[in-house]
This record gives C-alpha cells, sequence and structure tokens, in this order.
C-alpha cells in the first residue's frame, strides 16, 4: 500500500512541475515575439529600407518595446531640388544633391527611389514607368545618364550624354541631346549637323526636324530650321537687335512648332530677354520683351523701342516650359524682391500674355512643370532656404505649398 501511495505521490509531483514550467513559457509580454534574428540577411536594394528591426534575444523584454508598432512614419525628402518632371498630374520625379524621388500622390508624400554620389541635372520622363535622369559627375566630365523601366523601383545606368543641355525623348528607344541623336534608349549616339554659326544649343522635335539660332552677322540673329534631319538648314526669321544675345532656350512641341527664349546683357541684377513663337499661320510672334536700366534692351529690340509686347514680370527670365503650340508658361525672377519668383501664360500661342498675380520667394533658379493648362507645378529654391513645392489645379488662379524640402 505505501508503494502504491507512493508512486500517486511521485506521478503528481510530476504533473504539478510539469503545469509550472508550462505556465512560465507560455505567458507574459513576449508570448508572441518573433524575432528578427535568422530572417533574411540580403541587403536592401539602392534606394530603399528594410521593413523589419532586429530585435534581443534571451533577455526579458519590457512590455512597452514589444507591442506592435505605431503607423509608420513618413519618409522626408530634404535637400535643395535640381531637376522636376512630370508624368502625370499625380506622379512626378525630383531630383537633388545625391538622390532621385518619386510622389504618385500629386506632391504629397515621397519616395527615395535612388541615392548616388553626384547631382541631378535633369529628369525626363516618357510616362510614369519609363524616365532617364542625367547626373553630373564631375567638371568637363559626360553626365552619366540613368534609366527605369518599371516606375524608378530600378534604375540602370545605360549611357552618358553627349551635351550638357536640355535631353528629351520620343519613344523608350529614340531621343535627342542637343544634334545628337539615339536608337538605343541612349546607350550610342549620333551627330546631326548643325550650321557652323549656331551660337547655343540647337533642338530638334524629331530626327528631321530641328531649330537652331545663329549668329553669323554682328547685330542680328537668324532662326533657322532643317526638315530633312541637318542635311540642309534654312532661315525661316531674321531680327535686328542692339542687344548682344548671351543664350537661346528653344523648345518645340511639333513639327512645325517652335519657342525661342532669347537672353541678353546682364547689369544691376536684372537680365533682359524675349520670347518668340513661330504660330500656327507660318508666322513669328514677339510674345515678350523685357528691357532693364541695368540690363539694357531685350534682345531683338532697339533701345528705348516702343515694343507695344508685354514685358513680363521678372527683371530677369525664367524657365521655360512649353505644353503644346498654343499653350506654354514662363517664369520670372527679380533678385531684389521679396518674393523673387514670378509666372506667366498664354493659352493662344503667344497672340496675348497673362501674368498670374502669386509670388513666391527663393532666389537659386526655378523649375517648372505643367500637364496642360490648368496643372501646374513650380519648385523654387535658394542657397540658404528650402526648396518648396507649388501646385496649381485652376491654372494659376489658386496655389498650395504642397511640400517643403526642409
Amino acid at each position: 500500500m505505501r508503494k502504491h501511495q507512493s508512486i500517486w505521490t511521485s506521478m503528481l509531483l510530476l504533473i504539478l512541475v510539469a503545469l509550472v514550467a508550462a505556465g512560465c513559457t507560455n505567458s507574459g509580454p513576449g508570448a508572441d515575439y518573433t524575432s528578427a534574428a535568422g530572417s533574411s540577411s540580403d541587403p536592401p536594394a539602392i534606394g530603399q529600407g528594410s521593413d523589419s528591426e532586429e530585435q534581443p534575444s534571451g533577455e526579458a523584454v519590457d512590455e512597452e518595446v514589444t507591442n506592435p508598432p505605431e503607423a509608420p512614419i513618413t519618409e522626408r525628402i530634404s535637400g535643395t531640388v535640381t531637376a522636376l518632371r512630370l508624368a502625370d498630374d499625380q506622379t512626378a520625379w525630383i531630383g537633388g544633391e545625391g538622390w532621385i524621388a518619386r510622389t504618385s500622390d500629386g506632391g504629397a508624400t515621397w519616395t527615395t527611389q535612388l541615392e548616388h554620389g553626384f547631382t541631378v541635372d535633369q529628369i525626363f520622363a516618357l510616362n510614369d514607368k519609363v524616365a532617364w535622369a542625367s547626373l553630373r559627375t564631375g567638371d568637363n566630365q559626360p553626365l552619366k545618364l540613368m534609366h527605369t523601366k518599371d516606375g524608378g523601383d530600378n534604375w540602370s545606368e545605360t549611357g552618358t550624354l553627349p551635351h550638357s543641355g536640355f535631353f528629351h525623348f520620343t519613344s523608350a528607344k529614340e531621343g535627342f541631346s542637343e544634334n545628337a541623336h539615339t536608337l538605343d534608349g541612349g546607350k550610342t549616339w549620333t551627330r546631326i549637323n548643325v550650321p557652323q554659326s549656331v551660337a547655343f544649343p540647337p533642338y530638334f522635335h524629331d530626327k528631321d526636324h530641328g531649330w537652331a539660332v545663329t549668329t553669323a552677322h554682328e547685330g542680328s540673329f537668324d532662326f533657322v530650321r532643317t526638315t530633312d534631319g541637318g542635311q540642309t538648314w534654312h532661315v525661316v526669321y531674321s531680327r535686328d537687335t542692339d542687344a548682344p544675345v548671351h543664350g537661346a532656350v528653344i523648345r518645340s512641341t511639333g513639327q512645325d512648332d517652335a519657342w525661342v527664349q532669347m537672353i541678353g546683357d546682364s547689369g544691376m541684377s536684372q537680365t533682359s530677354y524675349s520670347l518668340f513663337h513661330l504660330g500656327s499661320d507660318g508666322k513669328w510672334i514677339p510674345v515678350l520683351a523685357h528691357d532693364g536700366a541695368g540690363s539694357g534692351p531685350a534682345p531683338g529690340f532697339a533701345i528705348q523701342e516702343e515694343t507695344g509686347v508685354p514685358r513680363g514680370a521678372g527683371t530677369s527670365p525664367g524657365a521655360l516650359y512649353v505644353v503644346n503650340p498654343e499653350i506654354a508658361f514662363m517664369g520670372g525672377q527679380c533678385m531684389a524682391c521679396e518674393d523673387a519668383n514670378t509666372l506667366g501664360k498664354t493659352t493662344d500661342g503667344g497672340a496675348t500674355w497673362s501674368e498670374l498675380e502669386a509670388a513666391w520667394p527663393g532666389y537659386g533658379p526655378q523649375l517648372l512643370a505643367a500637364l496642360d493648362e490648368e496643372h501646374i507645378w513650380l519648385v523654387t529654391t535658394d542657397h540658404e532656404e528650402a526648396s518648396a513645392l507649388y501646385t496649381s489645379d485652376d491654372g494659376g488662379s489658386s496655389w498650395k505649398n504642397i511640400y517643403t524640402f526642409e
């Protein structure tokens, strides 16, 4: 009898020990804890972070630490913005000193997609999936050309740009960098002939149709064009000028469309400028002509000439963005003004011009993009203050400060 009692006593003790042990291992704040140790050790892709955080194991953890985390903090993009490109009214890319970022919600939030050691010079988007970016690699060095086919999830180096001016692509394979032409997405380039007297970067709408400004004769300039891929060039517009021409920006949205911004002399924080457009009737229209006490007459005009052309609000030219043959926007800057940035537009091919009422701070370069007459994005920059993004969806009647790049 005592032997049976001893056996039962031993069994009860074993059961109690097992229950106590089970209670210790299944209770407490770390009951549902799964350590990140032992998970994939592959590093995250460039420009992407890992969603997991390594947790200490084998030691007691306070309940506060192991509680599920709150909603993730939105990534903040900081630094001077140096490039902007819209794909649609919600999707855009920006670049800066060492990074490329993308938004899919109209600029409210941004995600860094690529980090590198260079400054982004320009971004061009064919659509919301296919885009290119040029990177400044150093003085007297060619610009590195990056490319994405999947909306920026992956960027790869596709080659270099033969010129540092504006580049654009007409398809996933064909593109233009001034008078250079590529048919393989930017891997290789061929040269298109231009006249020797071309003074500033030419612009090719496609492989046959191109435009350029020549200054073969002192005191005048010519607009020339080709319709056969540079084999022949013809003067299509000539104009006398009292002002020396120091620059020209050409944009085109069609085979017979051209907008030319002419940049004149500078002085007293002013730079004279003018804007010309080839109208639908085949005639050139002076759209803007801004002179100044310090900068002298606008290119293409005489000193103290009554031009009968709108002046533009800025005492110096800002960014030019052309949407189509009827709609174009051009910024102005006033370095002596508290709000240095202004913006004007035409919706009738340059026949009339209107200056928008808004003005914005910032003494660095403007970055401008537009989808149509209504949807406009403007980034202002400054050497000491944060870059800021302003957007309008009513043609510039009202604006929102969507994002500040602290």
